[in-house]
């Protein structure tokens, strides 16, 4: 063995026990390896940072991008509450709809986003149905993690593998090639979770969330029989009037908290201020902080329609309209203004609802009592407001935001965007016409919020594993790998070395993440292939699905962590129902790959 060679392993061995450990955060491990590695002489700086000019590494950023729109405009949200609310009680039924969900879903934009999304929908869902929600969440994680293997774009190891088989002058993968696969396996996935949930318990408290729930303030703060959805008529006289000219923006009674107006898909929520115009069909969500208030009257004063409200206090339009518990700190411009009135809350484009003083009293009269140091407030507003709110902290400090908060959608009117763009970007990936890295860009189209949306931290790690290929590429390490592998099960026959291939990726994937694992054992299985003179498609494809089929350890991937976290799973829980899961993918994988893609085409 080389000294180069000693030296990249030695570097390896390294950045896995950091992995292992979790310090420093695996970028910043990254990062070390990009210094290290051309500092022992084995890898140019230029192929060190060749990562960052890498067109794959490119593609990801845009798809993190595209799935953030998704996210952000509601989509994603709004398809999950419609298709799981049909679920009803039944158990089973829960558990098809959510996997169901989460593997379309998945397939097209970040499983860590996807799960991030509806964890609180599934936590919903489980206090409204009795369900408890550890047999809810783990079904939840495993489809966000079989949804890998349904698109090429669907994880970032797929696309690392990809670009591994072009950068060795090989075609690559189509954007469905995965899928004959992974359709079967999501199938035998949702079969085995509907016999495997009934197990599950998990320590979590199904009766209480970790976060409070709008609920939750609603029954502490009184706001029980204190909102009204009201729709303004075509005749009404507030048509083409502002809340100022027509005394709704300070009625010490009855206060417009927001504005409901029709969008072209779905509906946008307006702040409303004394400049808000009032159009017909908008419907006025109002606070009315007063005993004996006659709803009947002041709709027949202006006009106006009640209209159905299933949740309490406006929590069933948390889409858009959000709550969060604030302080008042000492020097804040808040201290003195009227409660209901400020002019201070109203630039932050929230209104207070609910107020506590420093002996938890409940203060009732919002319109003349005077704001204190030390005050807690309940504000309602928009989420996009709420969110913005809370990096304010001169005049207001964010105290708690709501469990629904995870579910916002900050621009509900721009989903129709948000679909043509994928739409578009799935389209011209299909075609030989535009280059997959550019059709991912023709869908960026909002650069302030992409550069937000793009994992930093993930493209680092996979810039900084990078190196270890070219390294290892260049030491023949990748060759001394590839001939072990061979030693071991070169005489099982093609489905024996697929089998190795696969539960060798497997391994590897519990110790470091699935992308590291991806840039590690692309090149190696590339060589396996060119040494027994085979196809290097079929190993190529089983080392993505096996860098997928990660459902063993809740610290393999940030979704196995988060779910591991929502429904108090540990180490016993992923491993008793991850390994049978696991086997099922190698099974499924070892038949059908050899099928589509020969070992050894004619």
């Amino acid at each position: 063995m080389s000294s180069d060679l000693l030296m990249t392993v030695g570097c390896l061995v390294c950045a896995i026990v950091m992995f292992l450990i979790g310090r420093p955060r695996a970028d910043a491990v990254a990062l070390i390896m990009i210094i290290a590695l051309p500092l022992s002489g084995v890898v140019t700086v230029n192929q060190a940072l060749a990562g960052f000019a890498d067109a794959n590494i490119v593609l990801i950023a845009a798809l993190f991008v595209l799935g953030d729109g998704l996210a952000r405009t509601g989509v994603a949200q709004r398809v999950g509450d419609y298709l799981i609310a049909r679920g009803g009680s039944d158990e089973r039924r829960l558990v098809t709809l959510i996997m169901l969900i989460v593997g379309m879903m998945g397939s097209m934009m970040s499983s860590t986003a996807v799960v991030a999304i509806f964890i609180p929908i599934v936590l919903r869902i489980a206090r409204e149905s009795g369900v408890s929600r550890a047999r809810l969440l783990m079904p939840l994680s495993m489809a966000a993690l079989t949804s890998g293997m349904l698109t090429l774009v669907a994880t970032t190891s797929n696309l690392v593998i990809n670009s591994a088989l072009i950068y060795r002058g090989l075609p690559g993968f189509s954007f469905f090639a995965i899928t004959p696969v992974g359709v079967p396996i999501l199938a035998a996935s949702i079969s085995y979770m509907l016999f495997a949930s009934r197990f599950l318990r998990g320590s979590g408290n199904d009766e209480a969330p970790v976060r409070p729930s709008l609920n939750d303030w609603v029954a502490r703060y009184s706001l029980q029989g204190r909102a009204f959805r009201l729709q303004v008529r075509e005749n009404s006289p507030l048509v083409g009037q502002t809340l100022g000219r027509c005394g709704l923006d300070d009625d010490p009674v009855a206060h417009v908290v927001a504005i409901e107006r029709r969008a072209r898909m779905g509906t946008t929520v307006l702040l409303a201020t004394a400049d808000s115009s009032i159009a017909p069909d908008d419907v006025l969500l109002l606070d009315v902080d007063a005993a004996g208030f006659d709803v009947q009257a002041f709709c027949e004063r202006y006009a106006l329609k009640v209209r159905h409200m299933s949740g309490a206090y406006f929590t069933d339009q948390t889409h858009d309209v959000g709550m969060a518990e604030v302080i008042v700190p000492p020097d804040s411009t808040l201290v003195g203004n009227l409660a209901r009135s400020s002019a201070t809350l109203r630039r932050h484009g929230v209104t207070v609802v609910g107020l506590r003083r420093a002996d938890a009293a409940l203060v009732r009269d919002l319109q003349s009592t005077r704001l204190k140091v030390g005050d807690t407030l309940l504000v309602v507003g928009s989420w996009s407001h709420i969110f913005s709110m809370q990096s304010v902290e001169r005049d207001i400090v964010c105290l708690a935001m709501p469990i629904e908060s995870e579910a916002s959608v900050p621009v509900p009117h721009k989903s129709i965007q948000a679909i043509g763009c994928m739409a578009l970007v799935i389209a011209l990936m299909l075609t030989p016409w535009v280059p997959n890295v550019l059709a991912g860009l023709i869908g960026c189209v909002n650069l302030d919020s992409a550069y937000r949306a793009i994992s930093w931290r993930s493209l680092v790690l996979i810039v900084g594993m990078l190196p270890f290929s070219i390294a290892l590429q260049r030491t023949g390490g990748i060759d001394i790998a590839a001939d072990a592998v061979l030693r071991v099960a070169g005489e099982w026959g093609p489905h024996g070395l697929l089998a190795a291939v696969f539960v060798l990726t497997l391994v590897v994937g519990i110790v470091i993440s699935t992308t590291a694992t991806a840039v590690l054992m692309a090149p190696v299985v590339i060589a396996m292939a060119a040494h027994l003179h085979a196809s290097p498609y079929p190993f190529a494809m089983t080392t993505a699905i096996a860098a997928s089929a990660a459902y063993m350890s809740p610290i393999s991937t940030p979704v196995n962590s988060l779910v591991s976290t929502a429904g108090g799973y540990g180490f016993k829980e992923f491993f008793l129902v991850g390994v049978p899961a696991a086997i099922g993918a190698l099974v499924i994988t070892v038949v059908l790959v050899p099928l589509i893609w020969p070992v050894y085409p004619r």
